[in-house]
C-alpha cells in the first residue's frame, strides 16, 4: 500500500507540472476558441452570440473556400516535395557519400536554422522582375530566352510554385535527417541479404527498405503536412498572400479576419476547422500506416 502510495506521488511530482502545462496553453486555449467560435464581434464591438452562425457561414464565404483549397493544394505538394527529396537525399546519404555524409547533411540542413523572413528575402531576389532581373530571370534573358522572362511572384500560378520550392528547399535537410536516422535503424545483413538474393536498387528500395521504414516514413508525412496546413510566416513574408488573395493559406485569413477586421468569432471558427483538418490529416496517416505496416 505505501509502495502504491510512492508510485503515485512519483508519477504526479514528475507528470503532474508537464500536465498542468499542457492543459494551460493547449487545452484551455482549444476551449476558448470554441467558446469565441459561437460569438460574432471582438472585445472592442462587443460580442453576439450566434451560435453556430459561424459555421453555417463558412461555406458561402468564396475567401474561406479559396484559403482552404490553397492550403490543402499546398500542403499536398510541398509534403510529397519534402519527404520525397528528404528520402532521397537519405538514400544518397546512406549508400553514395558515406564519407562526406556529415558535410553534405550539414550543408543541406543549413537552409533549417536560417530566419524564415531572411529565405523570404532570398527568394524574393531570385525571382524579382523589377528595379532588376533576379538570378532566374538574368539566367533566362543571359541564355537568349527572353519570353521564359516574368513577374514571378506577380502570378498566381507561379507564386504558388516559388512559395512550394521555398518551403521544400529549406525543411528537405530536416526530414533527409529523420529519414537518414531511419535508414541506419535497418540492420546491414538484411540489405546484403536482399542484394545476394539479386535485388536491384529499386527493388531493394521498393520492397526491403520501404516497408522497414514505414513508421518514419508515416511519422515525416504527418509532421510535413501539419506544419504546411500551419504555414504562416513564409507566405507572409513571401507574398503577402498575393497576388491579390491567391496565395492566401487559412492561416493568414483567420489571422486577417481576427484581427484586421476584428471577428474574433469567425477567426475562432476558421482555426477550429484548421485544427480538425491537421486532426483528421494525422488519423488518416496513422491508420493507413497501420494497415501498411500489418
Amino acid at each position: 500500500m505505501n509502495q502504491t502510495l510512492r508510485d503515485r506521488k512519483a508519477l504526479l511530482v514528475f507528470v503532474g507540472p508537464a500536465l498542468t502545462l499542457y492543459v494551460m496553453i493547449v487545452i484551455v486555449p482549444i476551449i476558448w476558441t470554441v467558446g469565441y467560435s459561437l460569438f460574432e464581434g471582438s472585445p472592442i464591438t462587443g460580442f453576439q452570440f450566434v451560435g453556430l452562425g459561424n459555421y453555417g457561414k463558412l461555406w458561402q464565404d468564396q475567401d474561406f473556400i479559396n484559403a482552404f483549397l490553397f492550403s490543402a493544394r499546398y500542403a499536398l505538394v510541398v509534403t510529397a516535395g519534402q519527404v520525397g527529396f528528404g528520402l532521397l537525399l537519405a538514400l544518397l546519404y546512406l549508400f553514395f557519400l558515406k564519407r562526406s555524409s556529415a558535410f553534405i547533411r550539414t550543408l543541406v540542413f543549413f537552409p533549417v536554422v536560417l530566419p524564415t523572413v531572411a529565405v523570404a528575402q532570398i527568394f524574393v531576389k531570385l525571382f524579382e522582375i523589377t528595379p532588376q532581373y533576379g538570378l532566374v530571370n538574368a539566367i533566362f534573358a543571359a541564355i537568349g530566352q527572353e519570353s521564359w522572362v516574368q513577374p514571378w511572384l506577380g502570378r498566381s500560378d507561379s507564386a504558388f510554385w516559388v512559395a512550394a520550392l521555398m518551403n521544400i528547399w529549406t525543411a528537405m535537410g530536416f526530414y533527409a535527417v529523420i529519414l537518414y536516422a531511419g535508414l541506419l535503424d535497418i540492420p546491414n545483413e538484411i540489405i546484403e541479404s536482399a542484394r545476394l538474393d539479386g535485388a536491384n536498387g529499386f527493388n531493394l528500395v521498393v520492397f526491403v527498405i520501404q516497408p522497414l521504414l514505414t513508421p518514419v516514413l508515416v511519422t515525416s508525412i504527418i509532421f510535413s503536412l501539419n506544419g504546411t496546413l500551419k504555414v504562416f510566416d513564409q507566405l507572409l513574408a513571401l507574398t503577402n498572400g498575393g497576388p491579390g488573395k491567391t496565395t492566401t493559406p487559412l492561416t493568414l485569413y483567420m489571422y486577417r479576419v481576427a484581427f484586421n477586421y476584428n471577428d474574433y468569432g469567425y477567426g475562432s471558427t476558421i482555426a477550429i476547422i484548421l485544427m480538425i483538418e491537421c486532426l483528421i490529416v494525422s488519423l488518416l496517416a496513422f491508420r493507413f500506416a497501420r494497415r501498411d505496416v500489418s
